[in-house]
């Protein structure tokens, strides 16, 4: 029965190439959902997404960050979305492509957000994605860290985080790490 299947798709490709059309790509049912994912996006304001390989590269893909309150407002992060093709049985991999004094996120741009590792669904989306990433700049959770430095300083002391944040964002040193301006 699988072997019918496959003879009828190669007939229709060669009669295809015959027509002189151009075979056309499969989408993969990853690539089926993220553009359903994308085109029913809801974002705040205060986050774009963009498409550096071009429109007909939906699987990898940017989002930028601009928190309007909190520690973080004014920063500008930017973060790079990869979606496997199994996409939604596997959360896609979100690394933050700014340099940033975060508790959630360390200093090589991994992200800790629970929706990327164990609490992933398939019924979640890249929107929840984004609403979580958005989250934690307004809300930095301490509790779940990845950069323990700088969740102890804001579990023992918000005033001087606040003033690390600042200094990193504004391009200057937090200890021993020089951070690239973001403002």
């Amino acid at each position: 029965m699988i072997k019918l299947f496959k003879v009828k798709e190669k007939q229709r490709e060669l009669a295809e190439n015959a027509n002189g059309n151009i075979p056309v790509k499969k989408q993969s049912a990853g690539e089926l959902r993220l553009h359903k994912d994308i085109s029913e996006l809801n974002l705040p304001k205060s986050c774009t997404i963009s498409f550096p390989s071009g429109k007909d590269e939906l699987m990898n893909f940017e989002v930028t960050i601009r928190p309007d309150e909190g520690y973080y407002l004014g920063g500008t992060f930017i973060f790079s979305f990869q979606v496997s093709p199994i996409y939604p049985h596997e959360a896609p991999k979100v690394k933050c492509k700014t340099k940033v004094y975060h508790p959630n996120i360390d200093l090589e741009g991994n992200v800790c957000l629970n929706i990327l590792r164990e609490d992933w669904k398939p019924v979640l989306n890249i929107n929840t994605i984004i609403y979580g990433l958005f989250h934690l700049f307004t809300e930095p959770n301490c509790e779940d860290p990845l950069n323990h430095d700088a969740a102890a300083v804001l579990r023992d002391n918000p005033k001087l985080f606040e003033s690390n944040v600042r200094r990193a964002m504004t391009g200057g040193y937090v200890g021993q790490t020089l951070f690239p301006r973001c403002l």
